[in-house]
């Protein structure tokens, strides 16, 4: 894709969007030593088309990444080839006209295409991750820099991600964790809401991404899908718990896929009936749901998030400090 170029008037242009030193270190990659300023942000945000005011939330988003043990580690690195998943709360989303709603995954929307981008060209010019040499994707992700999207606070029955973090109500957050695919849920037919928590139950126990013994899993459900649980009583804690006990597979199963945990865990062996759940926890760190998309269609999406996250969302500061 093309670049725009970043010229010494843009580049202060950003600047100017954060009280922040342009020497200020944000991004790093600790085992190849290299790092990435606040200038040098601001360089590949212009580079990738970012406006202005979308620089303080391209920092928060950094920030947010450099909180996460897998992009400190390998995660850039990882033959998944994973995925940053930004998620933006708060009113910084209309401000921006980051889009929460329909096509969310899509394209159309400048900031939510834009501000991974300009993540994706720092990871590729200052780490240096260029493909065929030290990035080591096999297949890799499709949209690998452009998984941006705005919860729909106003449509959902829910308290935001953020504050299910810790933030206040009414706060501009984001939140990331790398991501290694997007799996659709299509659910339209459902005659009682349990049908669909069996749905999605069934979609994230899938063995083919099964490689550790538990894993963190993410949701962006559908508005109406959302609406349904709601109104049949279920929190989204409720919907997180329900999912932790019934998400997984039994020994026989992951064995026969050649996946068997018995000889790889201090407390194997285990028979054949043992059931391994998915979720270690019944937290936002196991399963962050966030609501998001058109209400047009049942259809939700099932994410699955390259080892753990940390669970954390981090304050955007305010634009033109």
């Amino acid at each position: 894709m093309p670049v725009l170029p970043a010229t010494e008037a843009h580049v202060d242009e950003f600047l100017a969007q954060t009280s922040r030193s342009p020497d200020e270190v944000i991004a790093k990659l600790p085992q190849l030593k290299r790092t990435a300023t606040v200038r040098e942000v601001a360089v590949h945000a212009v580079m990738a088309g970012c406006r202005p005011e979308y620089f303080p939330v391209v920092l928060a988003t950094w920030d947010a990444l450099t909180n996460e043990r897998a992009a400190l580690g390998g995660g850039w690195q990882s033959t998944s080839g994973p995925a940053p998943w930004v998620i933006v709360n708060g009113p910084i989303r209309e401000q921006l006209g980051i889009n929460s709603t329909g096509g969310v995954y899509g394209p159309g929307f400048r900031p939510n295409m834009t501000i991974p981008r300009a993540v994706g060209l720092t990871v590729r010019n200052s780490f240096g991750l260029l493909p065929h040499e030290l990035e080591q994707a096999t297949q890799g992700v499709p949209g690998r820099w452009s998984q941006l999207i705005g919860e729909d606070e106003e449509h959902s029955p829910w308290e935001p991600l953020s504050v299910e973090l810790g933030a206040a109500a009414g706060e501009s957050r984001v939140s990331t964790m790398l991501v290694r695919t997007c799996e659709f849920l299509d659910n339209r037919h459902f005659h009682e809401p349990v049908e669909i928590l069996r749905d999605f139950a069934d979609t994230i126990s899938r063995s083919g991404p099964w490689i550790f013994r538990h894993s963190s899993v993410g949701i962006v459900m559908n508005p109406d899908h959302a609406r349904v649980l709601a109104t049949a009583g279920y929190s989204k804690q409720d919907v997180r718990e329900w999912l932790v006990e019934h998400c997984g597979k039994t020994e026989q199963q992951l064995k026969s896929v050649g996946k068997g945990l018995g000889a790889k865990q201090p407390d194997g062996p285990f028979d054949d009936e043992h059931f391994h759940r998915v979720f270690a926890e019944n937290s936002p760190k196991a399963l962050p749901i966030v609501v998001a998309g058109s209400p047009n269609a049942a259809i939700s999406m099932v994410v699955r998030v390259f080892s753990d996250w940390s669970a954390a969302s981090f304050p955007v500061e305010n634009s033109g400090a």
